[in-house]
């Protein structure tokens, strides 16, 4: 314990002896870890950012919509038509076991009136379990039931934005009745607002969800191709994230066989696969902060040069009290050891001076509003940890080397050694 105290004692009065010196080198060092640390939390942020938008959406779905053939088979010519039916969503139900939930959706625009005011709008048939694949979470009442699709109900969930439309600014809209296309609905629930970066038709808050029974009954879509059953796309969620590619095939194979197109042509169907994507987008932001992580590296390096520098230049100035320390029976050990120590010390305290400069600029920005893209800066613990280890490494290296030509000096080398 003794040792221990007279050996950081000697370290903080000769780093002390050259403040200026001292200062500069920390500074290279802090700036290191904090651009590492930095660079690692930005990445972070904007890969939770991305994963965000997607959530928007809806959190590991797949959408599917029908496309062209760009190939012949089954007795098909190139550039036939693929329309998605309801007996497909019955088909991979009933087959695609790593499916764990899929449901058919179809698509009009409608003209919808209140008591109030009127507007055109996007009417949504769904089914459901639509609610448990899309985030279109409900602020005020609910979703529809299974009783209100076999039913086929005449009720309505609004948007955000609808809701404003057609109601002003009068909360209280559930229970209220408007009319779609002249028949009239219940609105059961309200959507709750939310910012959607992403969609594949107009955003959630502008529209109008129906049962899907009572979307093919009562308002079928007017593209005049429409025929009964048929859908504008198919959303289902595989079982997990790990079966993602195996699902998909099976439903690709399914669909193949029931339109009698070759799974192998990418131009038959239209896929929107979130989980593909969001592995997509991280690997660009990985990509993107492991380079600029070594560039953050190379300036923790050149820190570390800087700790190797005022080292040498220490070693050089206390050359004769080397000598002396070895003429009194200081050993080799305790040289080097001193030495080391004191090149270790001066790099682990300005990391960690740099690491804290990291974190409070992080948790300072949790206070000031920041956009859904880019929710902040996070500092892991798994960043703390690699930023460490690499200026840990860095210190050893730059430390070893003037500590071990300390301890190399003879005492009579040393004596002799001019001021």
């Amino acid at each position: 314990m003794t040792y221990l105290k007279e050996l950081f004692s000697q370290v903080f009065s000769s780093l002390l002896r050259n403040k200026l010196r001292t200062f500069l080198t920390m500074a290279g060092i802090a700036w290191g870890i904090a651009s590492i640390v930095l660079i690692v939390a930005m990445g972070d942020g904007f890969k939770e950012g991305q994963r965000n938008s997607m959530k928007s959406l809806g959190e590991n779905i797949v959408i599917l919509f029908g496309g062209r053939t760009a190939k012949q088979a089954g007795g098909q010519r190139a550039g036939h038509r693929i329309r998605l039916t309801y007996n497909d969503v019955l088909g991979i139900r009933e087959e695609c076991y790593l499916a764990e939930t899929v449901v058919g959706e179809i698509e009009s625009t409608n003209r919808a009136t209140s008591a109030f005011n009127s507007g055109a709008f996007d009417t949504d048939g769904v089914e459901p379990q639509f609610n448990k694949l899309r985030s279109v979470p409900v602020a005020t009442g609910r979703f529809f039931s299974n009783e209100d699709n076999e039913a086929g109900r005449r009720v309505a969930i609004i948007g955000a934005k609808v809701r404003k439309q057609l109601f002003g600014p009068r909360p209280d809209v559930v229970g209220q009745q408007i009319a779609i296309n002249s028949l009239p609905f219940q609105v059961i629930g309200l959507l709750a607002d939310k910012n959607q970066n992403s969609s594949y038709g107009s955003p959630d808050e502008q529209k109008i969800f129906i049962p899907y029974q009572t979307a093919v009954r009562d308002i079928p879509p007017k593209d005049p191709s429409y025929f009964s059953g048929m859908l504008d796309d198919i959303i289902y969620k595989p079982r997990s994230l790990e079966d993602f590619e195996s699902a998909r095939r099976q439903v690709v194979q399914l669909l193949a066989r029931n339109h009698g197109f070759d799974q192998a042509d990418t131009g038959a169907l239209g896929i929107w696969d979130t989980v593909e994507n969001a592995k997509q987008v991280d690997g660009i932001f990985e990509s993107m902060t492991v380079f600029l992580s070594m560039i953050a590296l190379v300036t923790l390096s050149l820190g570390g040069v800087g700790v190797m520098n005022i080292m040498l230049v220490t070693v050089s100035e206390r050359t004769r009290e080397v000598g002396l320390r070895k003429a009194l029976g200081a050993t080799r050990q305790r040289i080097l050891m001193d030495f080391f120590v004191e090149g270790c010390v001066l790099a682990l305290v300005s990391g960690a001076v740099g690491w804290g400069i990291a974190f409070g600029l992080s948790s300072g920005l949790k206070f000031v509003p920041m956009p859904d893209a880019f929710p902040g800066l996070p500092v892991t613990l798994t960043t703390t940890i690699l930023s460490f280890a690499a200026l840990a490494i860095i210190a050893m290296v730059s430390s070893l080397i003037p500590a071990w030509r300390a301890a190399s000096l003879t005492p009579v080398e040393a004596l002799r050694a001019e001021r």
